[in-house]
């Protein structure tokens, strides 16, 4: 359902995360802030999740809340889903490094285009997945990706603490010493993908290196490993690829850029879903834990039971990209 904002809800919490993005976004946020406060908004900013999402709860109990922004990426606004309630509207002002959500329904960059768009556009309810009891917004997978992100986060949390490298803020250049040391070292381990396609069917069992479960079509810098993924139908899709290393990992995704070849290859299984567990295989079982990554974050290690929320995010959007979604579903937009 999309919702028409009213008149009545005034306030507009900005979430401020100083780790994210390739660097601060203070300034950003503080021509945000002024756009909307020209706007009749009531403006407030927050740099604690605790108190950000509190906040959004109390104003939202009692219809007092327009948006909470996250000023950040796709791990920001899973974090903040995270901690409100269903029906919290949230949109992001980008400053992460992938920003698949930002992509995916185009929010704008620009502050004042983006303080526009929190006053005049629509918000729609999407789907969440959710691991081990973590809610994540476009994609979980355990495999080379999840190891890269793990070392990742690893050197910039260490920088983060030391306060050096500007906060620990990362890019793509970020991923390039960590993608040669995993492309090095890593072994590819086998990983079991079991899913259900509802919450009570037979399970069905595949096996491969590389294991994606999707709540949006597209990863990493928009290559549609799940072309058909849709973020509003009730379902996840995965696609698991097996066997091989790092060439033949490389080549797959590549093919995937090629109007979605790779979904020709034999090594690459793909469908949809309502459940998932991923694990280990038993032949692997001695080997050091397989992490798996959520949004881009490290989500923990392997085994993790995934499902699917449907309408658990609510999402403010420019008005036109909204609209589309709801034909994509045969449905009338509806402003309440």
């Amino acid at each position: 359902m999309t919702e028409s904002f009213q008149s009545g809800n005034q306030f507009v919490l900005l979430s401020l995360n100083p780790k994210s993005g390739r660097r601060s976004s203070a300034e950003r946020a503080s021509i945000l802030s002024r756009n909307l406060e020209a706007r009749g908004f009531t403006v407030e900013t927050h740099m604690e999740l605790d108190e950000v999402t509190s906040r959004a709860n109390q104003l939202r109990a009692q219809g007092l809340l327009h948006a909470l922004v996250g000023v950040g990426g796709d791990g920001t606004a899973a974090e903040l889903v995270n901690r409100t309630e269903r029906d919290v509207p949230i949109t992001l002002l980008p400053s992460g490094t992938a920003n698949l959500i930002a992509k995916r329904f185009r929010l704008p960059f620009a502050p004042e285009a983006a303080a526009e768009m929190i006053a005049q556009g629509s918000s729609l309810s999407l789907d969440a997945g959710r691991a081990n009891g973590r809610l994540f917004l476009a994609m979980a997978s355990a495999g080379l990706d999840a190891e890269i992100v793990r070392r990742v986060h690893a050197t910039r949390e260490k920088k983060y603490r030391q306060n050096t490298n500007g906060g620990a803020h990362i890019n793509y250049l970020s991923y390039l010493k960590p993608l040669l040391q995993s492309v090095r070292n890593y072994e590819f381990p086998s990983i079991a993908t079991e899913y259900y396609a509802s919450h009570t069917s037979t399970p069905e069992v595949t096996l491969g290196n590389w294991s994606l479960v999707f709540n949006l079509p597209n990863y990493a810098w928009g290559v549609r490993l799940a072309p058909e993924c849709d973020e509003a139908d009730g379902k996840l899709d995965y696609c698991v690829f097996s066997g091989g290393g790092f060439p033949a990992t490389l080549s797959r995704v590549a093919l995937a850029h090629l109007w979605g070849a790779h979904r020709l290859l034999p090594s690459v299984r793909l469908g949809r879903g309502e459940r998932f567990v991923i694990s280990v295989h038993n032949e692997n079982a001695a080997t050091n834990a397989i992490p798996y990554q959520l949004d881009g974050d490290p989500g923990g290690v392997l085994p993790v039971e995934i499902t699917v929320e449907p309408g658990r995010f609510t999402l403010i959007a420019p008005s036109d990209v909204i609209t589309r979604v709801h034909e994509r579903h045969g449905r009338a937009s509806k402003s309440i």
